[in-house]
């Protein structure tokens, strides 16, 4: 025998559930997204020689350290990769989401910007004193790529194959797997040792433009406006927020544009809301003054944080 008042409940239940299934299966939907594994200059914090409350800081309490600016790009579906190779690269594997299935290659590429410490030198531990990395692929331009096989330790790292070397050409995009799409963008910075480039990254939605290191966005071959108005977010030089920040040294010997300055060129809101500072000197008052902090933020820009994450 039949008992009708059962029917109607389970009705309207398997109808809920029918409308809830595809918003489960868009939120299960693999990702693509940038992860902000580091934020600070090459020295990271606390800094090398420095005395200031926020490195002391940092070294009574290692929870307030501040990795060395690096970005991670992880799909979903299966890729995980690194921009720059940083003094930190062990922890900030350990950091990016997700486990690479062999041990020996830990990530699916890393791409160099060039060839400051803070930058490239986090490749000495895929070498046999420490992972015994195998066949790890690293993206660089020609004359970082003629550096890093003319030069050693880094050239032994080529000859064992521990890591593949990936020539890119300034100007000329190329893949990561099926939903990454990166084109690498020359940049005039320091270039003793190799060229310098950012990265344009292109993901199934939003673009992504990440420039960590530039002498001056004047000397820059592109306008800085139109390539940030190209981008849904651009993670941009903030080493330094005002001029003579390092007592003893010019930085006319290592000239980066103030993020005042950058903010004066980006300042219309549809501009700004894209910008996010990131590789922030030990000495930048945004690591620690929050009232500045909070003036550039009612502007709409941002200072990026470890932790990071925005969808691509």
């Amino acid at each position: 025998m039949k008992r009708p008042g059962v029917a109607i409940p389970l009705l309207f239940l398997c109808a809920s559930v029918a409308l809830w299934l595809p918003f489960v299966a868009a939120d299960a939907s693999p990702k693509v997204r940038a992860i902000v594994l580091g934020v600070a200059q090459d020295g990271g914090v606390p800094h090398i020689g420095c005395t200031q409350e926020l490195c002391a800081r940092a070294r009574r309490d290692p929870r307030r350290r501040l990795r060395v600016a690096s970005l991670g790009l992880l799909d979903d579906r299966g890729g995980r990769y690194l921009i720059d190779a940083t003094p930190d690269l062990a922890a900030q594997i350990e950091a990016l989401p997700g486990r690479a299935g062999d041990r020996a290659r830990p990530v699916d590429g890393i791409l160099l910007t060039h060839a400051h410490i803070g930058h490239y030198t986090g490749l000495m531990y895929l070498g046999r004193e420490a992972l015994g990395a195998r066949a790890v692929p690293v993206y660089a331009t020609p004359r970082l790529a003629a550096f890093l096989r003319g030069n050693g330790p880094w050239s032994l790292l080529v000859s064992e194959g521990r890591i593949e070397l990936h020539e890119v050409e300034p100007g000329k995009a190329f893949a990561l797997g099926e939903r990454l799409q990166v084109t690498p963008l020359a940049v005039p910075h320091r270039d003793e040792l190799s060229d310098t480039v950012g990265f344009r990254v292109q993901g199934p939605q939003r673009t992504l433009l990440y420039v960590p290191d530039i002498d001056k966005w004047e000397k820059w071959d592109r306008r800085l406006e139109d390539e940030v108005a190209r981008a849904d977010l651009a993670l941009l030089d903030g080493t330094f927020l005002d001029a003579g920040e390092i007592p003893g040294r010019s930085q006319r010997d290592i000239p980066h544009p103030l993020v005042t300055e950058t903010m004066e060129r980006l300042a219309a809101p549809e501009l700004a809301r894209r910008v996010v500072f990131i590789h922030l000197n030990h000495t930048n008052a945004l690591l620690w003054d929050a009232p500045r902090k909070q003036a550039l933020e009612r502007r709409g820009f941002r200072v990026a944080r470890e932790g990071q994450e925005e969808g691509l």
